[in-house]
């Protein structure tokens, strides 16, 4: 075992006693539970960050004033079984894969994709499977039927599958996925525009802990389930985080319905900081002030608990 990765923030392990009977109890500590873990690969919205059309942000990442920040991903691993999967196909795909190979050097360049939807931040880094660039045998893609049928239907997406570049692996709605005896897959659907596929979240489920992954979802209030209850029921939860407030963009945001970050903390106004720990906001709009870790709007939210994701951070479970 190489013994860097024995070495996590035990932040991340800590999260006390809540009061529900549904909430999830944080497990002791192991050294073996970075045996398994989320690595964050990417935090912003599908334009990424800088963002198209917005020469200042580009001067500012090319004179080292801000960080760039990769489309919103998760990495996977699982190194017993010497396995890595990938959340999101984006078009940061090739610098996500190799930052992931940099964590698990596999003879494999990636076990498996797992898909929420066909918006561009979230499915187009397949092009680069294909014949124009790998020229991969056999992906793992694990896709919902709507989503399944998109790819198969609509070119380019369609010769991926007609030259074997990716094996779909159909999905339904709530049914388990097993990838190992340590690693558990469940897509749930939530409401979302849906032009072409059908929207889904993910519960990850490790050896000792357990996630939710939303990135994208419309409002909470026409989702059939309660976010505040879904997350008392994991250890982690990565959710929307788009945007952090009305009239953050210059067009009608009615056009791309998200959660803002004012509204979901609404939500959970009455949960205690333990709750609220669990809350790890994740793809941020470029106009989100919220990417930048000195906005005070976000330190005061860190201080009621809630928490931001940032690109490598890692999470055990």
């Amino acid at each position: 075992m190489n013994l860097r990765f024995l070495i996590i923030p035990i932040s991340l392990f800590i999260l006390g006693c809540n009061d529900s009977s549904k909430e999830v109890q944080a497990p002791i500590p192991s050294q073996l539970e970075n045996e398994v873990y989320i690595k964050i690969l990417g935090v912003a919205q599908d334009g990424g960050m800088p963002h198209i059309n917005n020469p200042k942000e580009f001067k500012a990442v090319a004179d080292a004033r801000r960080t760039r920040e990769l489309v919103v991903s998760l990495g996977l691993i699982d190194r017993e079984h010497q396995k890595k999967y990938l959340f999101e196909a984006t078009p940061d795909m090739p610098e996500q894969l190799y930052l992931l190979d940099k964590e698990l050097p596999t003879a494999s360049i990636i076990d498996g994709v797992f898909l929420t939807h066909a918006h561009m931040g979230h499915y187009t880094g397949l092009m680069h499977f294909g014949r124009e660039a790998m020229g991969s045998k056999d992906i793992p893609v694990y896709a919902m039927p709507k989503m399944k049928t998109f790819l198969e239907t609509n070119g380019p997406w369609s010769q991926l599958v007609d030259l074997k570049n990716i094996a779909i692996q159909s999905m339904q709605g709530d049914s388990l996925i097993t990838l190992s005896r340590k690693l558990k897959i469940t897509p749930f659907l939530v409401p979302h525009r849906d032009e072409f596929s059908e929207t889904v979240g993910y519960r990850i489920e490790g050896p000792n802990r357990t996630a939710l992954f939303i990135p994208d979802i419309n409002k909470w209030s026409l989702w059939e389930k309660s976010i505040v209850e879904e997350v008392k029921k994991v250890d982690y939860a990565f959710i929307d985080a788009t945007f952090f407030s009305e009239g953050e963009i210059p067009r009608p945001m009615s056009e791309v319905p998200h959660p803002f970050i004012d509204e979901t903390t609404v939500f959970f106004k009455d949960e205690n900081k333990t709750v609220k720990s669990k809350v790890i906001f994740i793809h941020f709009n470029h106009s989100n002030p919220a990417l930048y870790k000195n906005n005070s709007k976000r330190i005061a939210l860190e201080e009621e608990g809630y928490r931001f994701a940032n690109q490598g951070a890692i999470f055990g479970l």
